[in-house]
């Protein structure tokens, strides 16, 4: 790389290179911003410090399933064994899924148990 230096007072002041230069190090110093902050990212998940929530969930959500019953698809659940493991019936969870009726916050707590997630993952 060819630089102009231009100094002040005997010293380098300003370093003047060509535009094309100026880019390609700008991107690789985003480039190793980025994986810092990937290598930063990916710690926190593996300290569980991170919650991640998988892109089939996201998507199901999206695409306007509520997210017990995204959950519970993801994790290949059967309606009916959901509703046995926390103790209420099949109809009850079908219409917690379609939005016809509200959880109790002890409902939520069963689900997120037996989902293993976040309670917060279900709101």
């Amino acid at each position: 790389m060819k630089a102009q230096i231009i100094e002040k007072n005997g010293k380098p002041e300003w370093a003047i290179i060509p535009f094309n230069e100026y880019k390609k190090i700008r991107e690789i110093l985003e480039d190793s911003e980025d994986i810092r902050d990937i290598t930063e990212n990916m710690k926190a998940i593996e300290e569980k410090k991170e919650i991640t929530i998988p892109g089939e969930v996201t998507f199901a959500i999206i695409d306007g399933k509520t997210p017990v019953r995204a959950w519970r698809e993801y994790k290949k659940i059967k309606i009916k064994d959901l509703a046995k493991d926390i103790g209420i019936s099949s109809s009850y969870l079908s219409q917690i899924e379609h939005k016809k009726r509200n959880p109790t916050i002890d409902t939520l707590k069963a689900l997120a148990q037996a989902l293993n997630v976040d309670i917060e993952m279900l709101i």
